[in-house]
C-alpha cells in the first residue's frame, strides 16, 4: 500500500471515529443536554434545540415545558408552589409593529403569550402605558411610551389569556403590572374589555401578614383564577389591584442581580427574610438580554442561584422564577429549575417528579434525594452535571469536532504534496 493509500484509510478511520463518536445516542435513547440531530433522537419530553450560544452551537436535548406541580401534589396553599415566570413576556421577537414605526427596543421572549401559557408559564410580566388613547404594552424609558418601542394594545394579550384561562378552567395565572398608567380607571377598563374580570382573585382574599393564601382547589372552585399585582400602591384603594410589594418580596432584577453568591431584594421591595408577605419572586436576568446570555444565564447559573436565594430569604424557596428567552438552555434551564422550586415546597424532595402521591413531606421516590427543604442543596439543570462541568464538557464537545476537522485537513494536504 503506498503513502497516499494509507494517508487516505487513516481520514477515513477518523471520519468513522469521529461520526461514531457523535451517534452515542439515537431514537429516543437521548438524555436532557446530550447531543442530537432531531427531535425523535431525544426521549419523551424533550426536543432536539440549538442554543445558539457561544462555544456551542450543537442541537441538544432540551426541556420545553413545565411539570404541573399540582398533578403531583395537589390541594396545597397557592404559596405552596412555584411558577414559571416570563420576563417582559410580551416583548417578542419578530412580533408586528402596530404603530407602523420600525421598532427600536429590547426583546425578551421569542414567542407568543400563548404559547408561552401552553408550555407551562404561569406568571407574566407586562409593562402597561397611555398611549394612544388606549393601553399599551411598551419596553421604554421615563415612563412615556414611543412609537419605536410600542409593541401592542394591551388588550390583544389580556384576549390571549382570557382564551386559555376558559380552555383550561383548572389553571391559575399572575400578571405582575410594570404601571405607567395614568389615565382614570385604565386598568380596570382594559381588563374589563378584555372579559378577565369574571376570573379575577380579589383583594380581600390576599393574606395581610404573611399567612397562607388559598388552597389552589379553593381558587379553582371559586373561578378566582387570576392574579394581579401592580408597581402602584394607590391603585389597590381605587381600583382594587394588589399592590405587589404588599405582598410579594423580590430580588433585585437586571445585571445587580447576576452576580454570584448576590441575592438581595430590589429597592421597592421588603427584605427577602420579611415574613409580611408569603410570595417571593425571584429575578435571574441580565440587563440587556440576548440569546445566546441567556443561553448561559438560563443553565450553567440558573440552579445556583435558586439555592442561593434560598438562604438569602430566610430559607425560603421561590414562589415565582422570571427569566428571558425562557426555552433557552443547555438541556433543563428554566423548566427543571421550577421543577426543583415545587419538589421542594410542596414535597421536600429535590424535584417535583420525585414527589409520592400522598407521602410524607420529606420522603421522596429515589432514596438519594431524600432530603428536606433546609438543606438548600442545588441540583444541575443539565442531566446531572454541575454549571461548572456542564460548561467544560460543552466546550469538550465543540473543541474535538474542530480538532478532528484540523487533523483532516492536515492529513488531505500531506497526500496532496506527496
Amino acid at each position: 500500500m503506498g503513502i497516499q493509500s494509507m494517508i487516505l484509510v487513516s481520514i477515513l478511520g477518523v471520519l468513522f471515529l469521529a461520526v461514531g463518536s457523535n451517534g452515542a445516542c439515537s431514537q429516543g435513547s437521548c438524555l436532557v443536554h446530550d447531543i442530537c440531530a432531531k427531535d425523535s433522537d431525544c426521549e419523551d419530553g424533550l426536543k432536539c434545540l440549538s442554543c445558539s450560544s457561544v462555544g456551542d452551537m450543537n442541537y441538544r436535548c432540551t426541556r420545553f415545558n413545565v411539570t404541573d406541580p399540582v398533578s403531583k401534589v395537589g390541594g396545597l396553599p397557592f404559596n405552596r408552589y412555584s411558577w414559571l415566570t416570563t420576563h417582559n413576556s410580551y416583548a417578542i421577537v419578530g412580533e408586528r409593529s402596530y404603530t407602523g414605526t420600525a421598532r427600536f427596543t429590547f426583546y425578551n421572549q421569542d414567542d407568543s403569550v400563548t404559547s408561552q401559557l401552553n408550555n407551562g408559564v404561569r406568571g407574566l410580566m407586562l409593562d402597561m402605558y397611555d398611549f394612544e388613547n388606549d393601553i399599551w404594552l411598551c419596553h421604554s424609558f421615563g415612563g412615556t411610551c414611543l412609537n419605536i418601542t410600542a409593541f401592542m394594545p394591551a388588550i390583544n394579550t389580556l384576549k390571549e389569556i382570557t382564551a386559555f384561562l376558559a380552555a383550561n378552567p383548572s389553571e391559575i395565572i399572575t400578571i405582575f403590572i410594570e404601571d405607567y398608567v395614568k389615565s382614570s380607571k385604565g386598568l380596570t377598563k382594559v381588563f374589563t374589555t378584555a372579559g378577565l374580570m369574571k376570573y379575577w382573585f380579589p383583594v380581600s382574599r390576599m393574606p395581610q401578614n404573611g399567612g397562607d393564601w388559598p388552597t389552589v382547589d379553593d381558587m379553582v372552585a371559586k373561578n378566582q383564577r387570576l392574579i394581579v399585582f401592580t408597581s402602584q400602591s394607590s391603585k389597590e384603594a381605587s381600583e382594587g389591584i394588589a399592590y405587589q410589594w404588599k405582598y410579594v418580596v423580590e430580588n433585585q432584577y437586571g445585571d445587580a442581580g447576576l452576580p454570584n453568591g448576590s441575592c438581595t431584594n430590589r429597592a421597592e421591595s421588603k427584605n427577602l427574610t420579611s415574613t409580611s408577605q408569603s410570595l417571593f419572586l425571584e429575578n435571574f436576568f441580565p440587563t440587556n438580554p440576548s440569546v445566546p446570555v441567556a443561553c448561559t444565564v438560563n443553565s450553567d447559573r440558573l440552579s445556583n442561584i435558586l439555592s442561593v436565594c434560598y438562604e438569602n430569604a430566610g430559607k425560603r424557596w421561590a414562589n415565582f422564577l422570571a427569566v428571558d428567552y425562557y426555552k433557552k438552555s443547555y438541556g433543563g434551564g428554566a423548566f427543571q429549575a421550577v421543577d426543583k422550586l415545587n419538589g421542594q415546597l410542596t414535597c421536600g424532595c429535590s424535584d417535583v417528579t420525585e414527589c409520592q402521591a400522598n407521602g410524607t413531606f420529606g420522603v421522596c421516590k429515589t432514596s438519594s434525594n431524600n432530603k428536606s427543604n433546609t438543606e438548600g442543596s442545588s441540583t444541575s439543570v443539565t442531566s446531572g452535571q454541575s454549571g461548572t462541568d456542564a460548561s467544560a464538557a460543552s466546550y469538550v464537545e465543540s473543541f474535538i469536532p474542530l480538532t478532528v476537522l484540523l487533523f483532516l485537513l492536515h492529513l488531505m494536504h500531506l497526500a496532496y504534496t506527496l
